[in-house]
């Protein structure tokens, strides 16, 4: 066994990690602590918190090989996924420090499949901005890209991490875009899965209406195949399931002869809110591939939805849940909610959440199902969707900050993030690849929306999209 060196650990992905440690030719503990390095030399990145160096190397010391990753550095997001050995505090200064006493099912899937946590990656508040800039965290995430850009929101920290070579891949979630716009910001893959492809309990049954749902964020497709291998399946008691996958998907991406699929695409957005140049080009760039291969391009017209009623509904839900989340904190504290305590978006939101009604929130619910059978037969004629993953290049730092009033903010953000949440609401599954950058080198992503419980046909062509056009080498400095 020699030595790796941070070169070679970064020239690797999550299965080629694996497939050295399952042959001896390096141990879990080795690549740890190249993880561990990297960590430290990307210190300035912001993008860990919780870290656990010490205890996550005497783990990775004593781990015995299980799963299809066999025991790979990894890194779970403080988005409050529960986990006895790191606390959280869901970007939030109210929130820091929260414990929890037994694993989520997912914490205990991860795990299962060989990934050792060492830290937990950066978010914005309570998960609800698109730009991971928690005064929580000291200051933002940085973009290893563009520093002056944001790695987007909320699983930023999770996406510097990935694309840094951090780690080669990362837990994160997704109830508004928030895998999908980091990935696209950061220039990695990101899937956010079907509602029901991965479990949310026991602690609880869905998140902000059921349009949250868990995931990762990886350099490769088939690290992420690998990864919905393991996590997906029915918990006992959800309220939600996807239908039951048939097969594995990393053994599905490696077929040699894929399916030949009827795609449409999405070139306009609702509401006539502009789409850059660049992410249009993205667009086009896809579709000339997919044609390549020998799919269908058929156009596909936007569904009709009320865009604006959607936004509502959306904020709607948030605010709600800002209610939950703080009160449930301050009577832990057994004190009222301060002056520092949250962000001003969140504090306004806070508020609004106070004096919402539950026919408001059930009426947002019920808006949610609407948009997924408008979109579910829109898509009727066709097995996949081309669409932007943004509006615009990644925002400069500041644009999307937790700051002003909570309606200004949303819709500002409904007009960056068009095609994403409308995705949560419907629960189908998506995925943000990094197939373009501009001339500078800024990623653009671009999205491939599947009908629901498709994550086959989305994985399948993400890998063939990726073999024609590959990212992997494309690193920032």
């Amino acid at each position: 066994m020699t030595q790796m060196t941070p070169q070679e650990y970064d020239q690797l992905d999550g299965l080629a990690q694996a497939d050295l440690v399952k042959r001896g030719d390096v141990s879990s503990a080795e690549l740890m602590a190249c993880a561990i390095d990297a960590a430290k030399r990307n210190a300035d990145l912001n993008a860990l918190t919780f870290e656990q160096y010490d205890e996550s190397m005497e783990i990775a010391r004593y781990w015995q090989q299980r799963g299809v990753f066999h025991g790979i550095p990894f890194l779970l997001k403080d988005s409050g996924l529960p986990s006895t050995r790191f606390p959280s505090s869901i970007g939030s200064r109210l929130l820091e420090g929260t414990t929890y006493p037994i694993n989520a099912t997912l914490a205990n899937r991860f795990e299962d499949a060989g990934l050792i946590p060492f830290a937990r990656s950066t978010v914005s508040e309570l998960c609800m901005g698109p730009s991971t800039e928690a005064i929580r965290n000291g200051g933002p995430t940085l973009n290893p890209w563009d520093r002056s850009r944001s790695v987007g929101g909320s699983s930023g920290g999770a996406a510097a991490a990935v694309v840094a070579g951090i780690v080669p891949v990362a837990h994160g979630s997704d109830g508004g875009g928030s895998i999908r716009l980091p990935a696209a910001s950061c220039g990695v893959y990101g899937l956010k899965p079907s509602r029901g492809r991965v479990p949310m309990g026991p602690l609880r049954g869905e998140g902000w209406g059921g349009m949250a749902v868990e995931g990762v964020l990886s350099r490769t497709v088939r690290d992420t195949a690998a990864a919905m291998d393991a996590i997906s399946g029915y918990e006992p008691g959800a309220p939600y399931n996807a239908p039951t996958k048939t097969g594995s998907y990393l053994e599905l991406i490696n077929q040699p002869t894929p399916q030949r699929l009827r795609i449409g695409v999405w070139r306009h957005a609702w509401n006539d809110i502009a789409i850059a140049p660049d992410c249009l080009a993205g667009i086009e760039y896809a579709v000339q591939l997919c044609r390549d291969m020998g799919h269908e391009i058929v156009e596909v017209p936007l569904p009709e939805i009320d865009y604006e009623g959607f936004v509502r509904a959306h904020g709607t839900a948030l605010a709600s849940n800002i209610v939950i989340a703080v009160d449930a904190r301050l009577k832990l504290k057994g004190r009222a909610l301060g002056s520092e305590d949250i962000e001003d978006v969140i504090r306004d939101g806070y508020d609004i959440g106070k004096g919402l009604s539950a026919t408001q929130y059930i009426d947002s619910v019920q808006r949610f199902h609407a948009i997924g059978r408008q979109i579910d037969t829109a898509m009727r004629d066709c097995d996949i969707v081309i669409a932007t993953s943004l509006t615009q290049l990644p925002v400069k730092l500041g644009e999307l900050a937790l700051t002003g009033g909570f309606w200004d903010f949303r819709k500002k953000v409904s007009r960056y993030a068009t095609f994403l949440a409308v995705i949560n609401a419907s629960g189908q599954p998506a995925a943000s690849l990094p197939l373009t950058a501009t001339p500078e080198g800024v990623p653009v992503g671009t999205q491939l929306i599947g009908r629901f419980g498709r994550e086959d046909l989305v994985l399948s062509l993400s890998a063939q999209l990726e073999a024609a056009a590959p990212w992997f080498a494309r690193r920032p400095g």
